[in-house]
This record gives C-alpha cells, sequence and structure tokens, in this order.
C-alpha cells in the first residue's frame, strides 16, 4: 500500500490520464469525471477499453484527497481500486461498487459526454453504477477525519459479465464487518436479492430424410416437450416459492438453435435456460430439477435424449431486515429526513459473493435501476447528493458503533 502522497505523484507521473483535482467530497464533479471515461467490459463489448483508465483516474482523486490506495490488478490492463481511510481496527464498513459499464448501441444521448440537464446527469454508467460510487467516495471523504473506524471504498472490474473484481478482491484478503453495494436503488435498502442459474440443454435427435419418419428422431420436438414440462413447473411449483422481498422463483428459455433445412430431421438441438433462484436454492438443485424433468420425458419417449450442463452461476443474497447494517442505514436516511424503505433488488449483484465471504452487504445508492443498460440512462443530481450525505452518516454511526 502506498502513502497517498506518494501514490498521487506515482500517478500522476504515469503514463495515464492525469485528472483535474476536484474539490475533496464533490460527488458531482467525480460522477461526471467518472462518466467521461470510457469503461465499456470488453468481455461484453468487442473492443471495449475495459476500466483501466477509469480506475487510474479515480485512483489519482482519491489519493489527493487523503486516501491510503492501491491498485490491483485482476486481469491483464483490468486492476481494482482500494481506497481506505479512518481507524484500522476500528469497526470497518466497506462501499463497494463497479467500474464497468455494458455497451452503447443505440444510445439516445453522447454515452461519454457526461451532460448535465434539467437536474440529470447523462450517460453510460450515470445510473449503474458511476454515480454510486461517486456518492460512496465523497461521503468517505466527507467524515474521513472524524470517522472511528476504517472505511474501505473498493472499485472494482467486471460486474456486469463475471465479477472478477470482487472476486478477486476476496482472494486478495479484503474484509470488513460489512458492506454497502451503491447499485442504483432509488435510495430504497436492498437487502435481498435473486441469483441466477445459466443452463444448456442439448437435446439429440437422428438425422434424417424428411420422408423418413420411420427412422428420423426429431431433436426440435424434444426440445418442444421440455419447454412444455418447464412452463408446466414455472406457473405451478416456482410460482409457489416465494420470498418476502423478492416474488417467486423463475425460468425462461434464452435462447434455441437447432436444425439445418426444411427436408432434414434435425439430429441436435440446444436450448439455454435462465433459472432465477430464492435464497435457500442452489446451483446443484436446479440443475438436478431440469435432470429430473428429462428423465420423466424419457420415461415416456424413448427416443428423447439429453444432456444437461451448467454454463455459470451466481447465488442469491438475503440479510436480514433487522441485521445490524441495515438497521443502521434505516437510521441514517431517517436522519436525513426521508423514508427507510426496505425493497428486493431484481437484478444480481456483488452483493451476494461480499454476503457468501461473510460480509453482511446490502444494496443502496442513488439512480434508477430501470435506466440501467437502458437507450437514455441519467441520474438524478439531487439525489446523488442525497445519498452521499445519507452514506457519510452512516458511515459516523457505523464507525460509532450505534
Amino acid at each position: 500500500m502506498f502513502p497517498a502522497e506518494t501514490f498521487s505523484l506515482r500517478l500522476r507521473a504515469s503514463s495515464f490520464l492525469t485528472t483535474p483535482m476536484l474539490t475533496r467530497g464533490d460527488a458531482i464533479g467525480l460522477a461526471q469525471m467518472l462518466v467521461r471515461i470510457d469503461s465499456r467490459n470488453p468481455s461484453l463489448v468487442p473492443g471495449g477499453p475495459g476500466e483501466e483508465a477509469v480506475a487510474r483516474g479515480l485512483a489519482e482523486t482519491l489519493a489527493g484527497w487523503g486516501f491510503q490506495v492501491e491498485v490491483r490488478e485482476v486481469k491483464p490492463g483490468r486492476p481494482n481500486v482500494i481506497a481506505r481511510v479512518g481507524r484500522q481496527g476500528g469497526r470497518s464498513l466497506m462501499l463497494n461498487g463497479h467500474l464497468d459499464v455494458v455497451g452503447t448501441e443505440g444510445m439516445r444521448h453522447e454515452p461519454f459526454g457526461a451532460s448535465e440537464r434539467d437536474g440529470r446527469l447523462y450517460g453510460r454508467g450515470a445510473a449503474d453504477m458511476k454515480g454510486g460510487i461517486a456518492a460512496m467516495c465523497a461521503a468517505a471523504a466527507r467524515v474521513a477525519g472524524s470517522v472511528a473506524g476504517e472505511v474501505i471504498v473498493a472499485a472494482v472490474v467486471d460486474e456486469e459479465y463475471e465479477s472478477a473484481g470482487t472476486s478477486g478482491l476476496l482472494e486478495g484478503g479484503v474484509r470488513a464487518d460489512a458492506a454497502i453495494v451503491t447499485e442504483p436503488t432509488g435510495l430504497a435498502i436492498m437487502p435481498a436479492h435473486r441469483g441466477f442459474v445459466w443452463i444448456e440443454v442439448t437435446l439429440h435427435g437422428r438425422a434424417a430424410h424428411g420422408s423418413r419418419y420411420d427412422i428420423g428422431v426429431d431433436a426440435i420436438r424434444s426440445a418442444g416437450l421440455l419447454l412444455y414440462e418447464l412452463d408446466i413447473m414455472d406457473a405451478t411449483e416456482l410460482i409457489r416459492r416465494t420470498h418476502p422481498l423478492l416474488g417467486h422463483a423463475s425460468l425462461h428459455a434464452s435462447e434455441i438453435v437447432g436444425g439445418v433445412g426444411w427436408s432434414t430431421y434435425p439430429d441436435r438441438c440446444v436450448l439455454r435456460i435462465e433459472r432465477r433462484t430464492l435464497p435457500g436454492e442452489t446451483e446443484d438443485s436446479v440443475l438436478q430439477e431440469v435432470r429430473d424433468i428429462c428423465n420423466t420425458i424419457q420415461l415416456r419417449r424413448n427416443d428423447f435424449r439429453a444432456d444437461v450442463d451448467l454454463v455459470f452461476a451466481q447465488g442469491p443474497s438475503d440479510v436480514a431486515v433487522d441485521a445490524p447494517i441495515t438497521r443502521a442505514l434505516a437510521v441514517a436516511i431517517e436522519q436525513e429526513g426521508y423514508e427507510a424503505r426496505i425493497e428486493g433488488m431484481s437484478a444480481w449483484t456483488d452483493a451476494a459473493l461480499l454476503n457468501d465471504a461473510g460480509i453482511p452487504a446490502i444494496c443502496f445508492g442513488p439512480g434508477d435501476i430501470s435506466l440501467a443498460h437502458s437507450d437514455e440512462e441519467w441520474i438524478d443530481i439531487r439525489e446523488l447528493e442525497r445519498a452521499t450525505r445519507t452514506l457519510a452518516r452512516l458511515i459516523e454511526i457505523w464507525g460509532s458503533g450505534e
């Protein structure tokens, strides 16, 4: 770890861009700076530049604000920023957010212009989630001199793809007593979200001329049999599996590929399924459910053959509504003069990885989640400032052990 002064000089001497120095704790200015830097995730956008430039710009700013800063490369050219203020050994709070953004095709405004109109800041990542990163960094900076515990700001890479950033953060030994992931929640407290499992089912048929019903086996029709059973499961079983904040479990067919021509029985069809999971469900249990359905179909149709494979999964997240971090955030919100709403998060976030590592993590931040990945992304500037004040108050409450 570098002292703030040394690290700031080191950055300014590097080949990366030198950022204009912002007033300490300027959330709006920091959000504008971050949005202006293209950080499209190269795993999602071929040729995307990744997070290196935005990470270096943020690290330089935080070093200038007096943070102890590290830049840790997770993948080549894709570094996390880890910045600390406060007293080590005291009660610790992690503020976590992701630096990567999705693609910009079809956007109605300049994606990296960071233009400000009618009290809104526009641009890719404004809501998801550079506004949240700006709020958490500015909040920590504003109370750095008075906080009793330690604040760990973690700005990570790759959340939009496989969460290599937060995974690397945890593998590197970074820990805290609790965490806030500043995803766009519209200033609601969101202590839970669903997980997901991506499943690929390969249906096997037998290729034959279209006239040879006696020997041909239609892999696409086999997929239809499976889809019918999945539809029944979704409508009768999954709808009964509920969570008080998240609604019910669900699934949908994401992709289907098969067939070679009009007059040929298809010998192969690939069906891709996304299953959204609730706390208590696991990838193994979800896979077994699909395999059990396939086995049931095979008992009725001896020419039905299917391979069920896991492609990728991320688990759900669930923190009690009366957990210490949830209560502390509710108090901070009420002290700021607005209602502490507790809701479920619709999207998956890195909070699940933090919880799995034993760090109680909940989501709270400025912005509307429905604007994430949209063709017109923006964040309300007043909400950004309110989030910053709330997080600053939370840091003080948490550090004092109230």
